[in-house]
């Protein structure tokens, strides 16, 4: 088959592979906490149209911009709420993703690169995944990826084929809007990560010269206008947003260990290791080879140095992870947009390598993957806490070792056909990688479902919603589900419960209840109400006299309703 025939192929795939993934991504009810905070926060702004203050639960919710909440509220009022719309955007983020670096790796090397850069990226678990849950990180990795892309289109300017310099302005253009938005939304990293790299390129390369023949003066003005009125409008009616959002949110997170996110520094290691998986003992070749591949070469006085993108994608790359690496903060999902640009260096090395050789690095992951499928087998048993816990963790086991052990069979394919050692066996050793991860990926995800009853609220809301009337007052009491608000549609008061909510209690301390021996009284005025519990807690209500009936009763929360 000729690489266009592949390269269409490919391309056919990928779109039933969309349609697929879109049609999927809402059978599964949403996780706590993260999915149903960042619904939640959304379903604020869709019902009560303020889309400049986020609330969650009520509460002003200043830790990240709104660019993810105003985008899912748009989902929501056009389609309706539900989890579809929810994680419609992640979705769409993890899809424009993975054509970004594929038709920009197509363009700044080969087109065989960039099929294989796309099919590299698709073929890592870990962004694949995150595609399909509500988080921040994916929306961030497109912004940051569209930003580094559209960079790295207006520097390339091969003798071969120059580019325009109106053409190689509006990549820029486009670079600095995408900046504005990756700060809106995540913060000052969508403008740190970028400018850090710049220098860093321009240090190790000895390129200078490069800065100066940046059009900042079009470049700086787009980026403010784009990404500054949301600040604007959010400082102008919240006087607190500035210190919490900049200082608290930026600087301590990464300075201190207040956020209780405490990890090693090798802590991404294994992460990057199971995030790329089966591309996991090339990694590293890929990325030496990218580095040496793109030697400076001798410049004759007055020209101007060639741009080597393989080199700002693996400075990229190596500078996030090392970065967060010495971060007091540590999240698994904080070096997500590091997978598309080592996707790009291994789709390179995929088209610039024998496929014998490639055989070798992808040879020990259909054993390995065995390993971890039966130590999934094993694992239900040392994770569950009761028998119902056990139950489905053992369920879930069975749906997960039947997704590593297909994937485990595509890359023994995989190794194959590499060893064929032929360019066209090479494209189909490539593509089997891609087709089982996605397979695995896909069941994982899917299969999640069957822990509904012990990381969503939706059982819970259902009990509730039952015995719930306009007149009911509705508190969480020492404890609160990230997920319940999204499937009731109401809040609840806070009692005794602090967390994240800590700068809006203290902006709108009329909105909770900051002591438990407060909530008696509370609990005693005229009208029904009904309080979600954790189960340890039911003896503590009873020794403060409250009189009730438990109308939900699970492991993790427990209901109870005023007789």
């Amino acid at each position: 088959m000729s690489l266009d025939r592949f390269a269409v192929l490919v391309g056919f795939l990928f779109s039933l592979l969309a349609a697929l993934w879109l049609s999927d991504i809402g059978k599964r009810k949403l996780a706590n906490p993260d999915e149903g905070r960042y619904s939640v926060l959304a379903m604020h702004m869709a019902d009560s149209g303020d889309y400049v203050t986020p609330r969650l639960n009520g509460l002003k919710y200043f830790e990240k911009p709104p660019m993810q909440y105003w985008t899912t509220a748009a989902a929501m009022k056009s389609f309706g709420k539900s989890e579809w719309s929810a994680r419609l955007y992640t979705a769409l983020a993890g899809l424009l993703t993975v054509l970004l670096v594929s038709l920009t790796a197509g363009r700044l090397f080969t087109r065989e690169v960039g099929v294989f850069t796309g099919l590299a990226l698709v073929a890592c678990p870990y962004f694949m995944a995150l595609a399909e849950i509500v988080t921040l990180d994916m929306g961030l990795t497109f912004w940051t990826t569209l930003t580094v892309c559209a960079f790295m289109l207006s520097q390339h300017n091969p003798a071969s084929q120059p580019t325009s310099t109106r053409e190689r302005l509006i990549w820029l253009c486009i670079a600095a809007l995408a900046s504005a938005g990756a700060v809106l939304s995540k913060g000052l990293i969508g403008i740190v990560f970028p400018g850090a790299v710049l220098f860093l390129y321009c240090l190790f390369n000895f390129d200078w010269t490069r800065l100066l023949r940046i059009n900042w003066w079009v470049a700086v003005p787009l980026f403010l206008l784009a990404a500054c009125p949301w600040f604007i409008l959010v400082a102008e009616r919240n006087p607190e947003f500035m210190r919490f959002f900049f200082i608290h949110e930026h600087f301590q997170r990464f300075t201190t260990t207040q956020h209780r996110r405490v990890e090693a520094w090798w802590f991404f290691i294994p992460i990057l290791f199971v995030g790329v998986l089966a591309w996991a003992f090339l990694l590293v070749p890929s990325l030496v080879n990218a580095w040496r591949r793109e030697r400076a070469a001798p410049v004759q006085s007055g020209q101007a140095q060639s741009f080597r993108p393989l080199r700002f994608a693996l400075i990229w790359s190596v500078f996030i992870i090392f970065f967060f690496s010495i971060s007091g903060s540590k999240l698994p999902a904080y070096i997500l947009p590091t997978f598309p640009f080592l996707a790009m260096l291994i789709g390179y090395y995929l088209a610039s390598t024998p496929g014998r050789k490639i055989a070798w690095f992808v040879l020990p992951i259909p054993a390995i993957s065995l390993i971890i499928a039966y130590v999934l087998h094993a694992l239900p048993a040392e994770k569950a806490r009761n028998a119902f816990e056990l139950g489905l963790y053992t369920e879930y086991g069975e749906i997960m070792v039947a997704a590593f052990i297909v994937f485990a069979i595509g890359t023994a394919v995989a190794v194959a056909c590499f060893w064929r050692n032929t360019k066209v066996s090479r494209r189909w050793g490539v593509a089997a990688v891609a087709a089982a991860s996605v397979f695995m990926v896909q069941r994982i995800d899917s299969g999640y479902e069957t822990l509904s009853p012990l990381q969503s609220g939706h059982g819970l809301a259902q009990s509730i919603s039952k015995k719930l009337t306009k007149e009911t007052r509705l508190y969480s009491v020492n404890t609160y589900d990230q997920t319940l608000a999204f499937y009731l549609g109401r809040y609840s008061t806070l009692v005794d419960y602090v967390d994240e909510f800590e700068m809006g209690q203290k902006s709108e301390p009329g909105r909770h209840i900051a002591r438990l021996d407060d909530f008696p009284s509370a609990w005693q005025q005229p009208g029904p109400v009904i309080a979600i519990i954790p189960p340890q807690d039911v003896d503590k209500m009873r020794g403060l006299g409250l009189d009730f009936e438990v109308i939900h009763e699970s492991p993790r929360r427990f209901a109870i309703m005023k007789r």
